[in-house]
């Protein structure tokens, strides 16, 4: 029932880590969202039964909107928001793919559709059943979409001192590559060395990098995507 660190190795050989979130702060940011969902429908209710005074339409246009919230909802704030309802957003958890990256449209739709599996058979019997048991907590909709709810710790991307060195990367870089250059200068401290060179030597022909300074350019990037411009 605690939450636990998960790690992912990139392609270019950087180990990611994230803190996976449990079940209890997972259930405090549903009963958030479900709190907020509920004082919507409400104002949307009174709205309806103006609008709806001797007739049905106000009761249609009620129900089209509760079916929208109850599927929308959940759906527009993780793809748009970072993986993010308010709900957890307040709880400081968010939702990404299980390699560590950006949530996908097609992954949050997935796990947003088996909503209705997770509800079985009663008020989300299957998917609390499905977290615990998981070794990662999961629920099915994350299982069948390869998705993981974690935290997000704001402290590792606090702005760094305006006369810090950086350097803009040569080429547009994908969020995955982005990720492994943030992660590579984060833990600078916990490689040694020879890990950090290793390490360089895989990345630097992909960035047309010097082999011989590629641990400290690599550094500068990193620190650039952090938001430092001590060099352009």
């Amino acid at each position: 029932m605690f939450d636990i660190s998960y790690s992912h190795e990139t392609p270019e050989g950087v180990d990611l880590e994230v803190e996976l979130a449990g079940p209890f702060v997972r259930c405090l940011a549903f009963a958030l969202d479900f709190l907020l969902r509920a004082f919507i429908v409400c104002l949307m209710l009174v709205v309806a039964l103006i609008i709806g005074y001797g007739n049905q339409f106000g009761w249609g246009l009620f129900l089209l909107f509760l079916f929208l919230i109850e599927w929308f909802y959940p759906l527009l704030f993780e793809f748009f928001r970072g993986g993010q309802t308010p709900g957890k957003k307040a709880m400081g958890i968010y939702v990404i793919n299980d390699d560590l990256s950006p949530l996908s449209f097609s992954a949050t739709l997935t796990r947003n559709l088996l909503r209705a599996a997770d509800f079985l058979p009663l008020a989300y019997g299957f998917a609390f059943l499905s977290i615990v048991v998981s070794g990662r907590f999961q629920r099915l909709g994350d299982l069948a979409a390869g998705t993981l709810v974690v935290h997000k710790h704001q402290q590792q991307l606090e702005s760094l001192p305006a006369n810090t060195e950086a350097l803009a990367p040569p080429a547009q870089l994908n969020s995955d590559e982005q990720l492994s250059l943030i992660e590579f200068y984060l833990r600078q401290q916990q490689l040694s060395p020879q890990r950090q060179q290793e390490l360089a030597q895989l990345i630097a022909p992909a960035l047309n990098l010097s082999h011989s300074d590629a641990v400290r350019e690599l550094h500068l990037m990193g620190a650039w995507l952090l938001g430092a411009r001590g060099q352009q």
